[in-house]
């Protein structure tokens, strides 16, 4: 490796942490309702879409009527993305004449960007028309994004407040991280990659003449080729800004016009882990005790550089199958070294092993190379973060109320050990507390294994497992780990645009989402009815080095025992038999 690729994710790395404590700051007072350098435009805006939607700003909810109300803002979108989807042949805004999606298809793309996953099974660029691409999915880019950070604010004032029974708005939270937060970075972000060639236009699409003339599958001459354009920068910058992922073209970030130089890449793959980080101190101060977003945020660091480290070592040690036949996978100055297939030359090993890593860490899923071309244990770092239940950064708000889990199981069993009852933040942990945080750990894995199993037992899934043996399984068991953490990356190979694929993942991506932001909603309103109790000399520090090596320690071995049989046959056992001849 050169330097050069040494530096970049040092340079990655410095600059998102550098960035998480002044966006984490500003969001803490956005959501605590204090005044920025925003306000003053944006304000009256905010005030406006209260009256013009009724909402009292002051009147605070219980948990249950926060859930209600997030469960039907979601499900009113769900069903706007479908009909959208099956009356796009009819409606504006559609250059190209596309037709109707179909019905498995538009439920799936329905549920999926809903619920902030934004899995694809179909190619944007002949399936959506431009209307579709804004007014369903960019929209729910937004307030998807939006619900997850607000779950996690609701569970933050659970744990800051004592003696209370209510925990906040959902109207006023989901307005405000759209309004203050979302808006305003995607709109930065979107004339960044404007100004780097990334497309946006209401144009048809263009045709070039070829230099080259080629011949197609059916033997004719082929002199021209149709360029697919469209409103795509402002689409990508909310994708990665909220952690969305899903494509304005098929192959995503690859695309030139979606990624189309250095400087875009970069911005592309910050944006991913920008809020996710930030949100992180933001807790922290909410809570009253910045130690704690820097304690878990350091946690989540430990993980994300060792499976980065990982993921380059294994790209950049080539493929065996090639060596063997003389291919020269050596760096040099002519030659960008290791296992090229499937990436961008113009962005090498490195910077997409970034990309696959922080794109799984996040529940983002943008892909900057084709996953299912890695090697195999390059392959297992995305699957196994997903596995984990997107919770290394993870999506927007809801990684953080995900990890969150993890801390209270760490805390109880650390408070097991010593006989003690377990304190978090001045709040006793108890059974109710465990029982909803082991439903956010397990229902993903539960979800991503029956999901898997079902697959590869019922004919409609065979059917279009199109690689044999272990490969073919990874594929399969990438794409549910994908549905069932929230992330929208695939494996390929897959032939996942069908009957059963759509309805599936679907429910898996439901299934996902929801059962996992209603437990973390009742965890808040539990923690905010408890009295505060003054730490003592039993009480567990989670702030320091001692327990974020515990928590890193839970966290791997819950992802261990939970995937290592499933990753045993897939990833695992084709290293071997790729190392194996």
């Amino acid at each position: 490796m050169s330097t050069l690729d040494w530096l970049s994710p040092v340079v990655y790395l410095a600059v998102l942490l550098l960035l998480a404590k002044p966006l984490g700051g500003f969001m803490a007072r956005v959501y605590s309702g204090q005044w920025t350098f925003l306000h003053p435009v944006l304000a009256p805006v905010e005030r406006l879409f209260y009256r013009a939607a009724a909402v009292k700003p002051d009147a605070e909810m219980t948990w249950k009527t926060y859930a209600v109300a997030m469960l039907v803002f979601n499900l009113l979108g769900l069903l706007a993305v479908y009909v959208l989807q099956r009356l796009q042949g009819i409606l504006p805004l559609n250059p190209q004449g596309l037709a109707a999606v179909s019905p498995d298809s538009s439920f799936n793309t329905a549920v999926s960007f809903a619920s902030n996953t934004n899995w694809q099974g179909y190619g944007g660029e002949t399936t959506m028309s431009y209307l579709t691409q804004m007014l369903a999915l960019t929209v729910q880019n937004f307030v998807s994004a939006a619900t997850g950070m607000a779950v996690l604010i609701a569970l933050t004032r659970g744990i800051a407040r004592h003696t209370a029974q209510t925990i906040g708005n959902f109207w006023v939270d989901l307005t405000r991280s759209t309004l203050y937060i979302l808006l305003p970075l995607a709109l930065v972000l979107a004339v960044a990659l404007v100004s780097q060639g990334v497309v946006q236009t209401f144009s048809f699409y263009q045709t070039a003449t070829l230099i080259q003339p080629a011949v197609d599958a059916n033997q004719q001459t082929v002199t021209e080729q149709v360029l697919a354009v469209g409103p795509a920068a402002s689409q990508i910058a909310i994708k990665q800004l909220g952690t969305n992922g899903g494509g304005f073209f098929n192959v995503n970030s690859a695309h030139p016009f979606e990624n189309p130089t250095p400087l875009s890449n970069f911005l592309e793959v910050l944006a991913i882990l920008l809020i996710p980080a930030a949100l992180c101190y933001t807790f922290g101060k909410m809570v009253g005790d910045t130690r704690q977003g820097w304690a878990i945020l350091a946690a989540m660091t430990v993980i994300f550089v060792v499976l980065v480290a990982v993921a380059v070592w294994a790209e950049q040690s080539g493929n065996p199958a090639l060596a063997a036949l003389g291919v020269d996978q050596t760096q040099s100055a002519t030659n960008l070294g290791g296992n090229m297939e499937g990436k961008e030359v113009r962005f090498g090993v490195v910077s997409s092993a970034l990309w696959a890593t922080a794109t799984t860490a996040a529940s983002n899923g943008s892909v900057n190379s084709m996953h299912d071309s890695f090697m195999p244990l390059g392959g297992l770092v995305p699957m196994w973060l997903m596995q984990l239940g997107e919770i290394i950064y993870g999506g927007v708000g809801s990684g953080l109320y995900g990890m969150l889990a993890f801390v209270i199981v760490a805390v109880f069993v650390a408070g097991l050990m010593v006989g003690r009852t377990p304190e978090y933040l001045g709040k006793k942990i108890e059974a109710y507390e465990m029982k909803m945080a082991s439903l956010i750990l397990l229902i993903p894995i539960l979800a991503a294994k029956i999901g898997t199993a079902v697959a590869v037992l019922a004919p409609g899934g065979i059917a279009t497992i199109f690689n044999p043996g272990a490969h073919g399984f990874s594929e399969v068991l990438y794409a549910f780990s994908s549905a069932a953490g929230n992330n929208c990356s695939a494996f390929a190979g897959l032939g996942a645009n069908t009957l059963f694929y759509n309805t599936a993942l679907g429910i898996v991506m439901l299934i996902s989402r929801y059962w996992l932001a209603l437990p973390a909603l009742a965890i808040a309103g539990s923690l905010v009815s408890k009295k505060k109790v003054p730490a003592g000399a039993g009480t567990l520090p989670t702030h320091t080095p001692l327990f974020i090596a515990w928590l890193i320690g839970v966290i791997v071995i819950v992802g261990a025992l939970s995937f290592i049989p499933a990753l045993g046959l897939g990833p695992i056992v084709e290293h071997l038999m790729v190392y194996g001849h």
